[in-house]
């Protein structure tokens, strides 16, 4: 690929930035949380919105909203459906190859807004970022599209002849629950050559990634019980074990001394890690001063190749309404990651094994609402990789690195299943300081337009065969 065409696509994307933040601030505005708890016309109102952005570029065929049964309820007379899609596709044209952009356009809770420097939906700049709930995860990956295909016809026309397909889901925050189903529903129109998952981040703000690696999820709740009813903690406490003592002491036994997780069974991957030291965990992470990092090996290694277990959640009464009481029974939420490689459902055994073998004064365990998502690692070797990497190259100025990710995007597993032989490039825009899912996300705006121009070299590449 020419350097002039470079400096072209590079030209426009620094041209169109302003309008591209704009647009994405008017995305970001529209609150379309996918969890059942919070109105369903937001996400709805965001799917129309992308479909804007898309109808926009001038270059599709069609451009559709559209929904899918939710696993398990494929073949009901009445399925309840998942949350509104946005759909296009563009054929290719002199054979030249399909790439499918996919993103989500759904987003986390805001969760507590004084937790927040500014409102989360109300989208501010400062200190070269954009802070907002979705401005990184993942409405910044919609644009990212939108942007690209706008600085690919500046580079190419709008005749070039690369084929595009377009999926950006809404439901990704919650589990993606139809997405299996869409992409069976959606095959013909979804298949591609390559397919790029716009999700995840990079090494730094001035360092590109392909991220190479993700651990796989498990999730799920258990319900501790030890009584029929609560009772008196001053007439019966030193003699009666409650839950809440049951509970304490089973969910130590998934960690040794060091924090390392000690439930036989669950496997590690062995991946090479870039250099990553105690210094940098500290400040991308918040560690505080006198704490120190659990598990053993390579830091990189025990978030990227290692199982990880954490209790996210415990139902028991608050501290506010703690009578002198014997809690009967306490529901814990565990969340975990699966090292590439293992299958989930042989670390969900595992583990729920583990937990029934160590149950404390003959406590009964009830396991409930588990959840599962496949590892994934990519095979570096198609020729849409190198593409990527040398767009990484030319759209930041500097050679990207292979990464892992200690999170899960569990959807990819489907991805294979439907499209086997397409090439899967993880990318994304987030960087070490963004915050996804926490108060205060945001997007490193300088970043963001490297990551443009990446995107729009890369799809320029393919469409020239280079």
């Amino acid at each position: 690929m020419s350097e002039q065409l470079e400096t072209v696509i590079k030209q426009h994307v620094d041209t169109a930035f302003e309008t591209t933040i704009e647009e994405l601030c008017e995305l970001v505005r529209i609150p379309s949380v996918s969890w059942p708890a919070f109105d369903p016309a937001h996400v709805q109102e965001s799917a129309e919105k992308v479909a804007e952005l898309m109808r926009s570029t001038g270059v599709f065929e069609f451009v559709d909203i559209r929904r899918a049964p939710v696993a398990g309820q494929e073949n009901e007379a009445d399925p309840e459906l998942g949350q509104p899609a946005v759909i296009a596709r563009r054929p290719a044209k002199n054979g030249a190859p399909t790439v499918l952009l996919y993103a989500h356009h759904d987003v986390q809770p805001p969760g507590k807004e004084e937790e927040w420097d500014t409102p989360p939906f109300e989208p501010t700049e400062r200190n070269g970022r954009l802070y907002a709930r979705g401005a990184a995860d993942d409405k910044a990956g919609v644009m990212v599209h939108v942007a690209a295909i706008r600085a690919l016809i500046e580079a190419k026309g709008e005749d070039f002849d690369l084929g595009l397909a377009v999926f950006i889901e809404g439901e990704e925050e919650w589990a993606s629950q139809s997405f299996a189903n869409f992409l069976r529903e959606n095959r013909s129109e979804l298949e591609a050559d390559a397919i790029i998952v716009a999700d995840s981040g990079n090494w730094d703000v001035d360092t590109p990634a392909l991220t190479v690696a993700l651990r796989g999820a498990v999730a799920f709740n258990v319900r501790i019980e030890t009584m029929a009813h609560a009772t008196h903690s001053g007439m019966f406490g030193g003699a009666v074990p409650d839950a809440m003592l049951a509970a304490v002491k089973l969910l130590g036994t998934m960690w040794d001394e060091d924090g390392s997780v000690a439930v036989e069974g669950l496997t590690s991957a062995d991946l090479t890690t870039p250099e990553y030291d105690e210094a940098r965990l500290r400040e991308e992470s918040g560690l505080l001063d006198g704490v120190s990092p659990i598990g053993r090996g390579e830091i990189l290694s025990r978030m990227w190749a290692q199982p990880a277990i954490t209790v996210t959640g415990i139902d028991a009464p608050n501290i506010a309404n703690a009578s002198n009481t014997l809690i009967p029974s306490v529901l814990v939420r565990i969340s975990a990651r699966v090292a590439p490689g293992q299958d989930p459902q042989e670390f969900y055994d595992a583990l729920t094994g583990h937990l029934t073998k160590h149950a404390p004064f003959g406590a009964k365990l009830t396991f409930e609402d588990p959840g599962l998502g496949q590892a994934f690692s990519v095979d570096t070797s198609g020729p849409a990789v190198a593409h990527m990497r040398a767009a990484m190259t030319g759209g930041f100025d500097r050679e990207p690195i292979d990464m892992g990710i200690g999170g899960s995007i569990p959807f990819i597993a489907d991805l294979v299943d439907e499209f086997p032989k397409a090439e899967i490039l993880v990318t994304g825009v987030e960087d070490p300081d963004g915050r996804p899912h926490s108060p205060n996300e945001s997007l490193h705006l300088a970043s963001y337009k490297k990551a443009l121009a990446t995107e729009a070299i890369f799809l320029a590449r393919m469409n020239d065969g280079l």
